[in-house]
């Protein structure tokens, strides 16, 4: 008897000591290593993946001591294991969702499409999945652009982080999210209290700051147009007096815009570009595009929100990252051969 009650006192130590080092010995990950737990995992099928991933020495480690513990549920999501750890520590990551997120950038003037390939880049699912939700889920942004065909415009260009527990459906409005914000901050968005704004004048100034759409529309061929922030107002009010005279906005960011939808833009324009057939060819319809073709920031929309007081109706390049303004078409041919001449010299 007392022979068997030292071996079982002897295989009890001998469990407590496998235990404790299986528990508490840190376990070197074999590099980077990415672990994707879903929701609805058992605690065995998470302690499964953690196993083969090589990031726990053992599975009934794991799960022994998360039943000992009885302290709420492990979290769902991708984790990403790169330093040495324990099972003590490591299922405290998981108690509090200390999950990877992916960064995904959109800087201004970024289009769907290279949103979609940033998200695509970022590991976060196809760039075809974040069209598709891009195009469809126009419902986010109906209370206060009910024509837009897309969610082209709306995408915020900021810096956001997103894990691959979200749907392209959440990374879309997230991105809405952000643009609501900054709208309402510049005045773009009423706040509701104050009702809609009444259309009480035609001047380019007043429809700007209260068309919403139309404003958004004007903000992405500005953003196209330029990068810096003193002539985005200049240019809006090139483009609003074209519009006021009904003359076609000849905007060259449009017609790649409209090659893009239809999936055919080679990278460049052409002369015969100008004569593509699409209500976006700003050459060949007079008006603003029927949608914005690209997304805004900030700078943008209060360019568009609030023009300079001109008389320009041309711009064009002046070769060293600005443009030159004109109000007479023979200004502009002077303009145009100024930067000519000067491409040439490069």
């Amino acid at each position: 008897m007392r022979k068997i009650v030292w071996l079982v006192l002897i295989a009890a130590l001998a469990s407590a000591g496998w235990f404790t080092w299986a528990l508490l010995t840190p376990v070197e990950p074999p590099g980077q290593t990415f672990v994707m737990l879903r929701p609805g995992y058992s605690t065995r099928r998470i302690a499964s993946e953690l196993k083969s991933a090589g990031v726990i020495r053992s599975e009934e480690a794991f799960i022994l001591w998360h039943y000992l513990l009885r302290r709420g549920s492990l979290e769902a999501g991708e984790y990403l294991f790169a330093k040495p750890a324990n099972i003590v520590g490591l299922r405290k990551r998981l108690r509090r969702g200390d999950v990877y997120f992916h960064t995904v950038v959109v800087p201004e003037g970024f289009t769907m499409f290279d949103i979609a390939r940033a998200v695509e880049a970022a590991g976060l699912g196809s760039a075809q999945e974040f069209l598709k939700a891009a195009q469809s889920d126009t419902a986010l942004i109906a209370d206060f652009a009910p024509g837009a065909p897309s969610l082209e415009g709306y995408l915020f260009p900021d810096t956001y982080q997103f894990s691959r527990m979200q749907t392209m459906h959440d990374m879309g409005a997230a991105m809405v999210k952000q643009f609501r914000q900054v709208a309402h901050q510049i005045g773009l968005i009423p706040p509701a209290a104050s009702g809609t704004p009444e259309r009480g004048s035609s001047s380019p100034q007043i429809v700007a700051g209260t068309d919403l759409e139309r404003t958004v529309i004007m903000a992405s061929i500005v953003e196209k147009e330029t990068a810096v922030a003193d002539e985005r107002p200049i240019v809006a009010s090139v483009y609003y007096n074209r519009l006021a005279e009904k003359i076609a906005l000849d905007a060259d960011p449009t017609v790649i815009y409209a090659e893009l939808l239809d999936g055919t833009y080679t990278g460049a324009l052409h002369h015969d570009d100008m004569r593509f057939n699409s209500l976006y060819n700003t050459y060949k319809y007079a008006g603003l595009p029927p949608g914005p073709i690209g997304n805004p920031g900030k700078s943008a929309l209060e360019a568009a929100m609030h023009p300079a007081q001109s008389d320009y109706y041309y711009f064009v390049a002046d070769a060293q990252g600005h443009h030159r303004f004109a109000r007479t078409i023979e200004e502009h041919d002077k303009n145009v051969a100024a930067y000519r001449r000067a491409m040439r010299g490069k």
